[in-house]
């Protein structure tokens, strides 16, 4: 079993709450977006990390990673890249992609809206993370880590900070401050929610988790 971090939307900043809450992670799946190197430096610094570019990384973002990304954990395939949709409203060139490869999980960010929810008609989870960075309309900051056994996914837990309770908390990229050092702050501190399934429960807030 492995517990896995995935983040999206860092646009340039690693919040010192969202790493503290992706200590117990063994790896961590960014979904581009990072808003540069330094981002990628750090997280790789952390723990190992796989990422894809987004649509605002500049080009030596671009030098170093792809934008669509294959690859297994613990024997489940995942598929991960920027700007993919969701079940339903696919974005171009996604849905054939996916038939093609057939993932268990599918995993995209862009859009800073946290959502879990399963495609159905095509046999694959979808996990969007949200924004994990301090930048862009949304009011949340979030993450989200679970287990991978197989093909098994449990115990979802999600990473949510309201923006507005943010205070003076900045970024500790490229610093190398780690993330013992967080706020202590309970209302900076960012909180989570727990279900040992993620069809099960519904999230609040950001999260869209559907049955």
């Amino acid at each position: 079993m492995t517990k896995v971090g995935i983040l999206s939307d860092t646009h340039g900043e690693l919040l010192p709450q969202v790493l503290r809450f992706l200590e117990p992670c063994q790896c961590l799946w960014h979904a581009g977006d990072l808003g540069g190197l330094p981002v990628l430096d750090r997280l790789s610094a952390f723990k190992p990390t796989l990422a894809v570019y987004g649509n605002i990384d500049d080009y030596l973002v671009r030098l170093s990673l792809q934008e669509r990304r294959i690859f297994e954990c613990e024997g489940c395939k995942i598929a991960m890249t920027h700007i993919g949709g969701y079940p339903g409203h696919y974005a171009p060139g996604i849905l054939p992609w996916l038939e093609a490869e057939k993932p268990d999980l599918f995993i995209s960010g862009h859009s800073h809206i946290l959502k879990v929810m399963p495609d159905k008609k095509h046999g694959w989870m979808h996990i969007n993370p949200g924004a994990a960075g301090n930048k862009g309309f949304h009011a949340h900051i979030t993450a989200v880590r679970l287990d991978i056994d197989g093909k098994k996914l449990s115990n979802l837990e999600v990473f949510d900070l309201d923006r507005t309770c943010l205070g003076h908390a900045r970024t500790i990229c490229p610093d190398s401050r780690p993330a013992e050092q967080a706020e202590s702050n309970p209302a900076t501190a960012g909180h989570h929610s727990t279900t040992s399934n993620p069809l099960s429960s519904s999230l609040k807030n950001q999260a869209h988790v559907q049955d």
